[in-house]
């Protein structure tokens, strides 16, 4: 996918496709990363990219796709969309109702988004972007925005307390139906997860192996997976396979 202007519902529906992805009668959770907003950069999951998954699992025969991010700088959740052109209804998952799961990082409990609990499917719509502390932010660091900003606050003030690392294998345990489809047509590099340079790759990356689909992300940003702690420590979770590389 060499730009935004192009048909992508198309190669997206290739993909889930090909990734034998079947949702008819499911709920979807589209999960984009809308952390900050800066025009001349590319932070964010382009809406674009949003607006095509949204058609592409319409086609698919979902029965219902709900639009959610629970950004971990700005408190303004439907502004920040504003500001990046999303125009399809967002669900603020930072101020959303929550519910109780037992057993979080060696604690008794954490509370998470009804909206993401109650999902059939949980789309990471990630950005293919570097990372300060995790080396790269990809499908499964994305679902820090599934933690609450307005019970744990901000910037996921307890996900720093419990460390990056584990807090994003946690996550990925406690939310295994997911699918990831990870915006490589502009990537960024350089400070991120906020600050850094727009890098084109040309490509959207997906599978329901999300630390597969990260591996590969890596692969194409120049980084070895093993080299990225979560990843390397995921083992449970899913593959390192480099069989894509001819």
């Amino acid at each position: 996918a060499s730009t935004y202007s192009q048909d992508l519902a198309r190669p997206m529906l290739d993909g889930i496709r090909a990734c034998g992805l079947d949702v008819r009668g499911k709920s979807v959770l589209l999960k984009p990363n809308l952390v900050e907003f800066d025009r001349s950069t590319a932070i964010n999951t382009d809406a674009a990219v949003v607006g095509a998954a949204y058609e592409a699992f319409q086609q698919l025969g979902a029965a219902s796709i709900t639009i959610g991010e629970g950004p971990g700088h700005r408190r303004d959740t439907l502004d920040l969309a504003g500001e990046a052109d999303y125009r399809l209804p967002l669900t603020d998952l930072n101020r959303d109702d929550v519910s109780e799961v037992r057993g979080f990082a060696g604690e008794a409990s954490a509370f998470f988004p009804n909206t993401a609990l109650r999902a059939d499917l949980i789309v990471s719509l990630a950005k293919m972007k570097t990372h300060h502390w995790a080396g790269a932010t990809l499908s499964m660091k994305n679902l820090f925005g599934l933690v609450p900003g307005a019970v744990y606050g901000w910037p996921k003030n307890r996900l720093h307390y419990i460390g990056i690392t584990r807090s994003i294998l946690e996550l990925n345990r406690v939310f295994r139906n997911t699918f990831a489809i990870v915006d490589g047509i502009v990537g960024m590099e350089g400070n991120g997860p906020i600050q850094g340079a727009p890098k084109a790759a040309g490509v959207l990356v997906m599978g329901s192996d999300l630390r597969a689909v990260d591996a590969t992300c890596c692969r194409i940003m120049g980084i070895d997976p093993l080299k990225v702690e979560y990843l390397r420590l995921a083992a449970p979770l899913g593959h390192l396979d480099d069989a894509w590389i001819d």
